[in-house]
C-alpha cells in the first residue's frame, strides 16, 4: 500500500465543512458530482478511515485523502496552493 503524500492545507471560512464541499475546495474533485460516486466506492478516507457519507461535518486537524491526495481542514485565510 502507498503512502499519501503530506497533506495540503486548505482553510475555511467557516467552524466545519460538509466532505462533499471540501472534495471540491480542495480540487480533489472537479464537481460535487463526481463526490457521491467516490464515496460509495469506499474511495475517500477522513483521518485514516474510509467515509461514505457526503454530508460528513469536518473540522480544521481533519484530512482528507483521495488516492495519492492528501488535503487538511485548516482555519484562517492561508493561500490555497494544491499540488494537483
Amino acid at each position: 500500500m502507498t503512502e499519501a503524500s503530506d497533506p495540503v492545507d486548505v482553510p475555511i471560512r467557516d467552524e466545519t465543512i460538509r466532505l462533499g464541499q471540501f472534495l471540491k475546495l480542495a480540487n480533489l474533485i472537479e464537481s460535487g458530482s463526481e463526490a457521491k460516486p467516490l464515496l460509495a466506492d469506499g474511495a475517500v478516507r477522513v483521518n485514516g478511515e474510509v467515509e461514505t457519507r457526503r454530508g460528513r461535518q469536518l473540522v480544521p486537524g481533519d484530512v482528507v485523502t483521495l488516492g495519492p491526495a492528501s488535503a487538511r481542514v485548516a482555519s484562517g485565510d492561508a493561500e490555497i496552493d494544491v499540488p494537483w
